[in-house]
């Protein structure tokens, strides 16, 4: 935070741009609050590294990658970084793929699942309806198998978006 708070008072701004309004609208209000939550989606497991932008994560295990909130740009760093398959959480339902890897978008709730059936791979929604956890987790798991075994395509694939951007370095909000 204290880097882009730097990029940001060079540019003569301020961070307060990000979250952005869709992610204000879903109760994101703070840059805190979605870096918490996106460490999060890590589950239980060590943190093992933490990267910069498209540098190569030195272990296997979670590793956090410093990248900007724009999905596209994201996603690159992610896959610079060694990422074999890259499981991409939405609430609004972003359509996003990439040209090397596959892209897992799975959706935090069923009902963007099924507005968006034809750009969601997973649906994670039954979490909320009470399907317990270690159920849709396991679900979620070998379907992250069949992806990086190449038995699954994802969607984006199918759809042919081959998104890729590299983050420019100055103040992406």
């Amino acid at each position: 935070m204290q880097g882009y708070e730097k990029t940001a008072n060079f540019f003569d701004t301020t961070i307060a741009d990000n979250p952005s309004f869709g992610n204000i609208a879903d109760g994101l209000i703070t840059d805190a609050i979605k870096s918490t939550g996106a460490a999060k989606k890590g589950g239980r497991a060590p943190i093992v590294s933490v990267c910069d932008y498209a540098e190569p994560m030195p272990d296997s295990g979670l590793s956090l990658v410093c990248t900007p909130g724009n999905d596209v740009d994201a996603v690159t760093g992610l896959v610079a970084a060694g990422c074999n398959v890259v499981i991409f959480s939405t609430g609004l339902g972003t359509p996003t793929g990439n040209p090397i890897v596959p892209v897992l978008k799975i959706s935090t709730n069923s009902t963007i699942a099924r507005r968006l059936s034809d750009m969601i791979d997973f649906d994670c929604g039954p979490v909320i309806d009470g399907t317990p956890l270690e159920d849709v987790s396991r679900e979620l798991f070998e379907k992250v198998i069949e992806t990086a075994s190449k038995d699954y395509v994802v969607k984006a694939d199918k759809l042919e978006q081959f998104d890729f951007m590299l983050w420019k370095r100055s103040l992406d909000l």
